[in-house]
């Protein structure tokens, strides 16, 4: 173990008191009730959390239609911007965002002056003749213009498509188009590592009205009064686009009732809310990760930190300087970015001391256990539990998280989230202990997509199919001998050699462990004696001298001379997306020689050039 909470520390936790106020000293028992009394455990969570409704609800779940299309909280009425914006905007002192700049401006923005801004923005929708279930894409920079929009657009009961605006103009035209959205938010510019890379200019004409958004208010002439609409739990909140096997963008739909349902539970009971905290996770609002920031953290009135521009510019302590000079407590990020910071870093020494930090985050990939130290030993000085998340964008929350409650293994994910019925099974759907299995979950909960957008029979196929009344996320993961949960990558990119299944992650943490290696990636390759092979990608230390050979011994000598990559090869740098995933189908497809096809969803796409 390397993090052991004190009574002190547990019985200072949001979990803890909820645990207690319903009778539970034990957080196993506690976890097993969640899952076992879902109607109870979630009525109960709404009332702990302050959940505000126009009308209270008269059942917490009907599964009369199965599992699938399971709908919550039926009758009631609420709104996510009551909840989190309007409810809070009494006092007029109450920070809702403090931001900075790439460029170094910074300021903040409190509940009221954000009430009046999405006031005016859902008067200036609704003139431009827009009406409820209306579709509004988001395509901008994570700067403080996206709340008004963000907040507007939910208070007047239109659905918001948020969209990276790092894709290219392919990509936002797909989405634009599959959507169906009316109007369009973006900006001039996006301004990274001090250059202005052009983005209205790539948002395609398909939209009705293309808003571009400046220094000035947006709307400036409308009225600052706006009665938010009270809306069915069940009314669409959000359509969240995440790629799709095929090619094609999956459109996630997600509800006011159930996205606030989740979004609040992990900002509540995993990283432990409190009315002081300032909370910063490098993101962007077209990723889930951003919407999930906002309304988590503003359900409770709480300060969030919003940063754009690059993570090491101009030097790589820039989100450590931050942290320090904004007093941020809570901090999350990708493992791969922990990964460049760190390399880049060959003096941790250097780093702030952050006394404010409490609670470090994580999410986006399996970690390998010395980014994971590292992590943990510099940035949270060994005093901050890491709370490390996984679900995805189809729940806008985790299947898994560990409560800061409990002690952490190094890489650990803890275990099921509180609610969340999530086991690991073999290829029959038997839950399995000890072994690498599937990622599945066993009963529906409230934030699970409803479908995906245009294509019921896509969801049904994607997450229902493969073992039925479960939903499958297509994660391999395993539970150790002490009932700690650990991911190990995508089960669609596991390799199977010579009849031996090994994902690839396994494989990369390997490869991690030669000393010159700073990032790793494998991906299977046919092979004519094993069926698949194994070949590796590495990117070198600063200043080392990796010999390619000598890192397929190294993973030989790890998991054995059957899971030797037949080849290594170096690269200056990994194809990822613009949440630090490594996209391993792309490097399979060029060292095949195959087409690439669209590389629109790639944030460094260069890297794949000949």
């Amino acid at each position: 173990m390397i993090w052991e909470p004190t009574r002190e520390f547990i019985e200072q936790t949001n979990v803890w008191r909820f645990m207690r106020r319903l009778g539970f000293e034990d957080r196993e028992a506690f976890l097993s009730f969640s899952r076992e009394e879902p109607e109870r455990f979630w009525d109960e969570l709404m009332r702990e959390m302050h959940v505000d409704w126009f009308t209270p609800y008269r059942q917490v779940m009907d599964a009369s239609r199965g599992p699938e299309w399971t709908r919550w909280f039926t009758g009631g009425r609420l709104n996510i911007a009551h909840n989190c914006l309007d409810r809070w905007s009494v006092d007029p002192h109450r920070i809702a965002c403090i931001w900075e700049a790439e460029n170094g401006a910074r300021g903040e923005l409190t509940f009221a002056s954000l009430q009046a801004d999405a006031n005016r923005v859902a008067n200036g929708l609704r003139r431009l003749g827009l009406r409820q279930g209306d579709r509004v894409a988001l395509s901008m920079p994570m700067s403080p213009q996206i709340l008004p929009i963000f907040y507007g657009c939910l208070k007047a009961g239109l659905t918001l498509v948020p969209i990276f605006a790092g894709f290219g103009s392919g990509a936002i035209a797909t989405r634009l188009q599959d959507s169906g959205a009316r109007v369009v938010f973006t900006a001039d510019h996006l301004e990274r590592r001090g250059k202005r890379l052009p983005l209205a200019e790539k948002i395609p004409p398909i939209a009705e009205h293309t808003v571009v958004v400046g220094s000035e208010p947006l709307f400036a002439g409308e009225s600052e009064e706006f009665e938010t609409v009270a809306l069915d739990a069940e009314e669409r909140a959000f359509i969240l686009y995440t790629s799709g096997t095929t090619g094609n963008p999956k459109g996630a739909v997600h509800t006011h009732a159930g996205a606030l349902a989740q979004t609040g539970k992990e900002i509540f009971l995993g990283f432990d809310h409190r009315a002081q905290d300032r909370f910063f996770w490098l993101s962007d609002i077209g990723w889930m990760m951003g919407p999930w920031t906002i309304m988590g953290n503003h359900l409770f009135g709480g300060t969030i930190f919003l940063y754009d521009g690059a993570p090491d510019y101009p030097t790589p302590l820039r989100l450590f300087e931050m942290i320090e000079r904004h007093g941020i407590t809570t901090f999350g990020i990708s493992p791969t970015a922990v990964r460049i910071v760190a390399r880049q870093l060959a003096d941790a020494g250097g780093l702030p001391e952050m006394p404010s930090l409490r609670i470090l985050g994580s999410t986006g990939e399996p970690w390998d256990e010395a980014a994971y130290l590292w992590f943990f030993e510099h940035v949270g000085r060994r005093r901050c539990p890491i709370i490390n998340i996984s679900g995805g964008t189809e729940i806008i929350g985790a299947f898994l998280f560990p409560l800061p409650i409990q002690p952490l293994k190094p890489c650990s994910l803890g275990g099921p989230a509180p609610g969340m019925a999530v086991e690991v099974v073999d290829e029959s759907g038997t839950p399995v202990r000890g072994r690498t299995g599937y990622l599945v979950c066993t009963e529906p909960a409230p934030s699970m997509t409803r479908g995906l957008w245009q294509a019921p029979e896509r969801y049904l196929e994607t997450y229902w199919s493969r073992f039925p009344g479960m939903w499958y996320h297509g994660d391999w993961a395993s539970v150790d001998e002490d009932g700690h949960w650990f991911l190990h990558g995508r089960a669609d990119e596991s390799m199977n050699v010579a009849g031996r299944k090994v994902g690839p992650a396994e494989v990369e943490q390997a490869m991690l462990q030669h000393a010159g290696v700073a990032e790793a990636a494998v991906v299977g390759v046919p092979d004519e004696w094993k069926g698949e092979g194994i070949v590796g990608f590495a990117v070198v230390r600063p200043g080392a001298t990796v010999d390619p050979a000598a890192v397929c011994t190294t993973v030989a000598e790890i998991l054995g001379p059957m899971f030797r990559p037949r080849e290594v090869r170096l690269v200056a740098e990994l194809p990822k997306t613009q949440s630090g995933k490594i996209v391993r189908r792309l490097l399979r497809q060029k060292y095949l020689g195959e087409p690439l096809g669209d590389l629109s969803t790639v944030a460094n796409p260069s890297v794949l050039e000949p």
